[in-house]
């Protein structure tokens, strides 16, 4: 808390959305079950307050990952929207865990199993996913088909051989197959990759944040959302009379 606190009294914030990075209360690399369990706390614990107040303070809705206990064996990876009166405006518990690269997060977090309808940021429509998640463009479509305007996306993004392109890449596609916004908030570290970047409705990079624990502020347009949408109406062009087919198959390749 110390250092977030830190960081934002050194930067002129007047931002409308501030967002934070995935394992942003701990590291749990190492740490197994017991340990993240330790660090997990409720929606009314010390965590929660110390966002509530950052967002009331700055007149910002913030947006912050947590630990979150969940009465069940293993806690939820959760992230939260809080309004700029320090209220919840949505949680969301990650659905795909990062079980890949020898890293097992099922071992640790329960899976979420519902995906919430964009929120009302400042007129902006704000949906959110985790990480791992954007490897997975169907949640993204999700988001789409629900008209977000703008897509945040905490992340803590392991280093290794060319997963910064990676990070890269993927953002660039989810926001230009869906005609909106995506802003990573990307955990730096020992582990972590870092490289925040803030992708535009066309699939263009705008702001790529480096390495480094670093504050960035950039102007998103909505009329760029609706330009792109306009130009490429990739929604309107799905052909969903035959995806459920494709659909029973894929079940079957896979199951």
């Amino acid at each position: 808390m110390y250092k977030i606190r830190k960081l934002l009294e050194r930067s002129r914030v007047e931002a409308d959305l501030l967002v934070f990075p995935e394992y942003l209360m701990a590291d749990p690399t190492g740490l197994g079950l017991e340990g993240v369990k330790a660090s997990a706390e409720g929606l009314s614990g010390s965590w929660f307050k110390f966002f509530s107040k950052i967002a009331a303070e700055y007149g910002s809705c913030t947006v912050f990952n947590m630990f979150e206990q969940s009465g069940r064996p293993k806690p939820y990876n959760s992230t939260v929207i809080v309004s700029p009166r320090g209220e919840a405006l949505l949680v969301y518990r990650k659905t795909h865990l990062f079980d890949a690269l020898g890293y097992r997060e099922s071992s640790i977090f329960e899976p979420g199993d519902v995906i919430p309808e964009p929120v009302n940021c400042n007129g902006w429509r704000v949906a959110v996913s985790v990480c791992f998640e954007l490897r997975f463009p169907e949640i993204f479509r999700v988001h789409g088909a629900r008209r977000a305007d703008l897509v945040v996306v905490p992340a803590a993004w392991y280093k290794g051989d060319g997963k910064e392109e990676a990070l890269r890449v993927l953002a660039q596609a989810r926001a230009h197959e869906n005609g909106y916004y995506v802003a990573v908030s990307a955990l730096y570290g020992e582990l972590f990759t870092g490289r925040s970047i803030i992708v535009n409705p066309f699939g263009v990079v705008e702001v790529d944040a480096g390495w480094g624990d670093r504050y960035v502020e950039h102007v998103a347009l909505r009329s760029l959302v609706e330009e792109a949408r306009r130009k490429y109406p990739l929604l309107e062009l799905r052909r969903t009379d035959i995806y459920a087919s494709l659909s029973r198959i894929l079940t079957g390749i896979f199951q």
